[in-house]
């Protein structure tokens, strides 16, 4: 983009380097054994990526919403589902400690998840609370200077991998009274409950997490009983515009594609991109494109200078995945059997997106966010 500083330009690169060489090679062969690429995320820690948000002072990056979605969208490209992994991580539970733990919670727990030799998840989602994250029934309850949590946690991404879980409980009857906790893996009364295996981002770890009269340390407790409410809105929209990233990264994949393969394949003694029909696909998928970059990244800009608001954040999360599922399925029908097949990465790229129009809030929300606010807004006064 132009308006990328010189220090986002060099993260590009790096990142598109990295990609190409770590990720991609690999993508299809974690896909299809639905495992997790651990050597690839090791090194990311050691290229400073893994803190992209959080304070120097702890060994990250410093940096915001811009840069971090450049490593979605360059990460996207050749595997969507390290990059979920990798988002899961520094956007749900680094970028949650450094925004609202305190100083000594930061000092013990975001050197080693910034270094890689952690792996970070973040707990919210229930059976029975998904899109309504405010009913979780997970509950902690004060027991002198512990916590006993118990309740289920699922769909957790690096659920099985996670070593340091930023978790959402319940500690009152009332429907805000929500609390949160940094749970260690080797908690007393906590595991790992079991694997979820899912249609796309197979490559990304998903479980349950099963707490049984947990015993948690106060001092893990996060801001102060009934904070978790502030927490959640806090990070949302960072973690909406993110998501969104890799979706853009996944179109950019599904277009190189299409251009190479109209180029190379011939029907009736013409180049497939000969044909106007394959011309108006390619067309639009390019500037769809266009107008999702430049979307994306001028919501990051306005986001790193202050500039925030939901209902955006929401449009951006509700707009691009969608869009991009569009994309996916015109590039498997510019490819034709070849695109259906599991030969090329096509249909891998389209499971893949598809939880980008679930994850981090469905579109369904999202429209119900956009929809209200704008309504409230042209009221009467």
């Amino acid at each position: 983009m132009w308006f990328f500083n010189d220090e986002e330009r060099e993260l590009q690169k790096m990142c598109k380097d990295f990609a190409i060489n770590e990720l991609a090679p690999v993508a299809t062969e974690h896909d299809e054994n639905e495992t997790f690429n651990i050597d690839a995320f090791k090194k990311m820690g050691e290229l400073g990526l893994l803190g992209i948000t959080a304070d120097p002072e702890y060994g990250g990056s410093g940096l915001g919403a811009t840069a971090a979605t450049i490593v979605m969208d360059e990460f996207g490209y050749a595997c969507a589902s390290s990059t979920l992994s990798y988002l899961a991580h520094t956007i749900l539970c680094v970028n949650n400690i450094e925004a609202n733990a305190s100083p000594e919670q930061k000092a013990k727990y975001l050197p080693k998840l910034i270094s890689g030799e952690h792996i970070g998840a973040m707990a919210m989602t229930e059976a029975d609370f998904g899109s309504d994250a405010i009913g979780i029934q997970t509950r902690a309850k004060r027991d002198g200077d512990n916590y006993i949590i118990n309740g289920n946690k699922m769909w957790i991404t690096n659920a099985e991998r996670a070593d340091v879980i930023y978790t959402y409980t319940r500690t009152g009857d009332e429907k805000k009274n929500l609390s949160t906790f940094i749970i260690e893996k080797d908690t007393p009364g906590y595991s790992f409950g079991r694997p979820l295996h899912k249609l796309g981002m197979r490559a990304s770890p998903t479980g349950e997490l099963v707490f049984e009269n947990a015993k948690v340390p106060k001092a893990n407790l996060v801001g102060k009983e009934g904070d978790s409410v502030y927490h959640m809105m806090k990070n949302l929209d960072i973690e909406r515009i993110t998501i969104a990233g890799i979706s853009v990264g996944i179109a950019r994949a599904c277009l190189d594609n299409c251009l190479k393969y109209a180029n190379e394949r011939h029907q009736f003694g013409k180049p497939l991109g000969n044909f106007q029909m394959i011309q108006k696909m390619i067309a639009e998928m390019a500037t769809d494109i266009e107008m999702m970059k430049h979307f994306i990244y001028s919501v990051c800009k306005d986001y790193d200078n202050g500039n925030r608001g939901k209902v955006v954040a929401a449009e951006v999360k509700l707009g691009i995945p969608k869009m991009v599922t569009k994309i996916c399925l015109d590039a498997i029908q510019i490819h034709g059997g070849m695109g259906y097949s599991r030969e090329l990465p096509l249909e891998r790229m389209l499971r893949d997106n598809k939880l980008n129009e679930i994850g981090a809030g469905t579109n369904e929300v999202m429209v119900m966010i956009i929809a209200r606010q704008l309504l409230k807004e042209a009221m009467p006064q």
